[in-house]
């Protein structure tokens, strides 16, 4: 499924803003999802834009000078929580968050150009990276997302590096339980006969 057509541009004219700054990110949201996953409907692009620890001040200047900020007081927020919300001409909700683990730099050097309306294309996180993401995050959304992309991508993800990712991702998040949880959603949907 390709994004909305409103949706797909907003992305489109986002990459190209980032491009042209020569900062590093990938989008890691619903429009990923879309790649990779089972279709849902997303309204906003979620995104991470490598700052690195200690800068971010300038890169959220720059971004609050090209997009609205949702908060009034987006600086403090954005440093504190490590996420940007912004909102493009269109009215589309963009969430960058501010990356500085190295898990989020090799992501983004693991990137793919995904094609959206036809010549153009947009920088998504790998098939594999997006399960990290997800498994990290673990909300009841990121676990049905994360059973989309094991049904739709299972032959493009590697399981050595999403363990080698995510195990101490899990750990430094106090939530080793996830792995043994995604490690069943695997063997799960790997026993159903393929049609």
């Amino acid at each position: 499924m390709n994004p909305s057509l409103e949706l797909a541009h907003s992305a489109i004219e986002l990459e190209q803003a980032l491009r042209l700054l020569q900062w590093r990110f990938c989008f890691i949201g619903g429009i990923a999802v879309q790649h990779w996953g089972e279709p849902r409907h997303t309204i906003d692009l979620d995104l991470t834009l490598l700052t690195g620890f200690g800068g971010e001040a300038d890169y959220i200047r720059q971004l609050t000078s090209l997009y609205v900020p949702r908060r009034i007081d987006m600086l403090e927020f954005a440093v504190t929580n490590r996420v940007v919300l912004l909102r493009d001409k269109r009215g589309t909700p963009l969430d960058i968050s501010l990356g500085g683990m190295p898990f989020e730099e090799r992501a983004i050097e693991r990137a793919i150009q995904m094609p959206v309306l036809g010549e153009q294309r947009i920088t998504i996180c790998s098939a594999s990276d997006l399960i990290v993401h997800k498994v990290f995050a673990a909300r009841e959304r990121d676990w049905l997302d994360v059973r989309g992309i094991l049904i739709r991508s299972q032959d493009q993800i590697d399981w050595r590096l999403v363990e080698w990712e995510l195990r101490p991702l899990l750990e430094l998040k106090g939530s080793t339980e996830d792995w043994n949880r995604l490690v069943k959603l695997k063997q799960s949907i790997e026993s159903v006969p393929q049609a």
